[in-house]
Order: structure tokens, then C-alpha cells, then sequence
């Protein structure tokens, strides 16, 4: 901010047309005994509140920001490994790309600017997700490709009542597949990332499938504002509501019955009607769910629940959904599921399904091993002559390259927190000693 900005002096300054005018000598004629403090301290509130960041966003600093790197990398390396392609796409796109394919939720959470170029709407990414449907479209081919990414995304409004709005977004996706077999590679890849980190929280992973409540919908040819209406109140768990109102609506009892029954696969297909039960897309998405929990249980003994009624996703979703969640947190570490890709060949959907997680909500349940931060003694390196300073830079080197943090002083007073060795010449060599 410039000195001479009329913007940089405070209101209090300008109040009452007072202007406080130099004095001949050069110093501020003061408009009372107490005038200049006021004028100082709210000028310092200012500068201040200026400093502050908007809600949801926060500085990651120190050893955050270092174990928010080391989880990045270690999480897209595992994802490099089982073979994903890593790709990163920029921050902002013409909204025309980046929001073609996106619900209301995500364009109601995508930032809008104006590029100065060209003079085109663009949006700031809330999601990388529909980005790598463009760069699948374009470089996926006919075949089965495998992507993973991460990346910070920004949105207008946080998730919860504590969430981020500038969440760091790790992902991974499948396109080209149907069979839930891709859905079971992806989880066995997420298990196996976390699991990697020795992470002091468990993953309760809860299941869903869209298909079934689509399938009943059309089914019963209900109305837009009904499975509005319906979806709502699954939101609620507001079971008497939902009672009531599924007395007025054709297959009323099945739409009960999935808020009822739905997290036993079993006693829902029990419960459903002749026409529910007998028709091969409810029954298909019924044993691709009770395959994945079964799977879940054995392969990784975790803790799987099933809500049928999850339809958080219902626009953008095709079939399994699962939430990942960590202790008793209310908002899920890791969202995934199905979901139609694109061609830019043709206008079939091609069959996709990934997950993504914020790696910022994995910083309070990981640590980093205990680092060895060194200093150079300063009256050693200042006294060295020039055979003793080419070996100083050759263990510094050595140190560096096996982990440790190693500090040159630029001073005497220069010493980092948390030493734990100092480097210093003994007996004509330079030798490391604990602290």
C-alpha cells in the first residue's frame, strides 16, 4: 500500500474534516494530548485487521507445510506404483471446459473471474475430478486408463462448519471399466496408501448405491419435485415424514423401505416389492453392494455400514458411492464412487470411477520421524582454513543427503530451534556430536 494513498489513512484520521497538517519543522501537529496515540493504535488495528485471512482459510506452516509435502508425495508415488498416470491440470479453465459436466453444487462452489485476455468467463477449480474427464476425453483412448493427481482447489464455501475452503485435493481415477472389480482396485489402493502412512485413526468406510433409488424412481415415474421432496428427507432422517409421505406416492412402500431397511442388503430385498425385487437393476446393484462390503471386511477387517438413502451425489453419481470416514469425524477424509466419463468421438458416456480425499485433514493423524537438525560450529567454519572448509562442504553434503537438516551460521547467534547436533572440529577433523 502506497504512503500517499488516501486509502492508507485511517478514518479516524479524516473524521470531523480534521486533516492533521505538518508542522514547519517537519513533526505532526497533534489535534489533542492523546490525539497521535489514538491515531497510532487504531492505524496499528488496521494494519492488523488487514493481515487477517477469510474463513476457511488458514496459513500451513512449518511442520505442517513439511508433513503436507511428505504425505503428497508418499500418497502419489503409492498411486504411481499400482500404475496411475499423474497428471496435473491448471487452476482455471474457461468455465465452458471446467463446468460442462458439473452438478449445481459444484458450480455454486467454483470462484468465477474474468480473463483479461479475451474477456471469457473462466472459474477457478473446486474439483479436479471434471478436469480429468476433459484430459481422459482427449488422451484415454478406447481402452482402460488410470489417473491420479493432487492438487489445491478453492471454493466459495467450506464444507461443514469447520471446513476448508482451500482443501489440497489427492485423487485417483479409472475410466474405461464397468465391472466393480475397478471399484474394488481403487479401495484396495486407498486402503493400501493409508495403511502406508501408520496413521493413528481407523477408516470406517460407508457404502451406497444411486442406482437403486434411480431404478425405483422410474420405476414409479415419479415427478422431479417428488424425489426432491424424497431425497430431502433421507438427508433429515426424518423417518414419520417420510412415512406420511410415501403413503401418497406410487411404490410408496419401497422409498420407505429404503430408509427403513437400507443398510441390510438382505432384509431390504426382503422388504421391497414383487416389481423392486424382480428387476435386474435393483438386484445387480443389491449384490454389487454386499460384494464390497464383503471384500472390505475380509481383505482389510474394517468397518463397513451401508445407507442406501446417501444420495449426496445423486446428479453426478451412477451406481456405488462409499465415504470414508476417520474417528468420529462428521465430515468424510474420502468421498469416491461411479460416475460417467466422456468421449469426444461420440456422445456415449464412458464408465468411470475414482475417489478423492484432502491430504491437509491427514496432518493431525500422521508425524513425521523426529528430524536431526545440525549446526555448524561458527568460530570452527570461520577459523577453517581452505583444506578444512572443502571437507566442511563435503560432510555438509554427506549429512544432507542422509537426512539431516544441516544449518551454516550466519553469525554466532545463529542457531536453529530443536538442535539436536552440532558439527565442530576435533582433533584437526570435523566430527558430528550429539547435543
Amino acid at each position: 500500500m502506497s504512503a500517499s494513498s488516501d486509502s492508507a489513512v485511517p478514518d479516524v484520521v479524516r473524521s470531523n474534516n480534521t486533516a492533521i497538517q505538518p508542522a514547519e519543522n517537519g513533526t505532526a501537529i497533534s489535534g489533542g494530548p492523546h490525539l497521535s496515540n489514538f491515531h497510532l493504535s487504531n492505524f496499528s488495528a488496521e494494519v492488523a485487521n488487514s493481515w487477517l485471512l477469510p474463513d476457511g482459510v488458514v496459513d500451513v506452516l512449518f511442520e505442517d507445510a513439511q508433513k503436507q509435502e511428505v504425505l503428497r508425495h508418499k500418497l502419489t508415488q503409492q498411486l504411481i506404483t499400482h500404475g496411475y498416470q499423474l497428471v496435473c491440470p491448471p487452476m482455471i479453465e474457461y468455465t465452458e471446459s471446467l463446468l460442462s459436466q458439473a452438478s449445481e453444487d459444484l458450480k455454486r462452489q467454483t470462484f468465477k473471474i474474468i480473463d483479461q485476455l479475451t474477456g471469457r468467463l473462466m472459474g477457478v477449480r473446486a474439483d479436479i475430478t471434471p478436469q480429468i474427464l476433459r484430459i481422459d476425453a482427449h488422451w484415454g483412448g478406447e481402452g482402460i486408463a488410470r489417473y491420479c493427481y493432487a492438487g489445491d482447489v478453492i471454493h466459495t464455501l467450506p464444507s461443514g462448519l469447520f471446513g476448508s475452503r482451500t482443501p489440497l485435493q489427492l485423487g485417483a481415477e479409472i475410466f474405461g471399466c464397468a465391472s466393480l472389480s475397478a471399484d474394488i482396485e481403487l479401495i484396495d489402493v486407498l486402503f493400501t496408501m493409508i495403511n502406508d502412512l501408520n496413521m493413528s485413526a481407523a477408516l470406517h468406510i460407508d457404502l451406497g448405491h444411486v442406482a437403486i433409488f434411480k431404478r425405483l424412481a422410474t420405476l414409479a415415474k415419479l415427478p422431479d419435485t417428488d424425489t426432491k421432496q424424497l431425497m430431502h428427507l433421507y438427508a433429515n432422517k426424518n423417518l414419520p415424514e417420510l412415512k406420511r409421505v410415501c403413503e401418497a406416492l406410487p411404490m410408496g412402500d419401497d422409498f420407505y423401505a429404503l430408509a427403513r431397511f437400507g443398510h441390510d442388503m438382505s432384509l431390504l430385498l426382503a422388504k421391497l416389492s414383487a416389481t423392486a425385487q424382480q428387476d435386474s437393476a435393483i438386484a445387480t446393484a443389491v449384490d454389487e453392494l454386499q460384494r464390497l462390503k464383503t471384500h472390505l471386511q475380509q481383505r482389510w477387517q474394517c468397518e463397513v455400514s451401508i445407507d442406501i438413502t446417501e444420495l449426496s451425489g445423486y446428479h453426478y453419481h451412477t451406481g456405488i458411492i462409499f465415504n470414508g470416514y476417520i474417528n468420529s469425524e462428521t465430515q468424510p477424509l474420502v468421498r469416491g464412487g461411479r460416475f460417467d466419463g466422456m468421449q469426444s468421438h461420440n456422445e456415449q458416456p464412458r464408465d468411470a470411477t475414482g475417489f478423492s480425499l484432502d491430504v491437509s485433514r491427514l496432518l493431525a493423524h500422521t508425524q513425521l520421524d523426529a528430524p536431526k537438525i545440525v549446526v555448524v560450529n561458527h568460530a570452527d567454519m570461520s577459523h577453517a582454513d581452505a583444506a578444512k572448509t572443502t571437507a566442511l562442504y563435503e560432510q555438509v553434503q554427506t549429512l544432507r543427503q542422509q537426512g539431516y537438516r544441516v544449518v551454516m551460521p550466519l553469525n554466532q547467534q545463529d542457531c536453529p530451534a530443536g538442535l539436536t547436533h552440532r558439527l565442530s572440529v576435533l582433533d584437526g577433523q570435523w566430527q558430528l556430536q550429539t547435543v
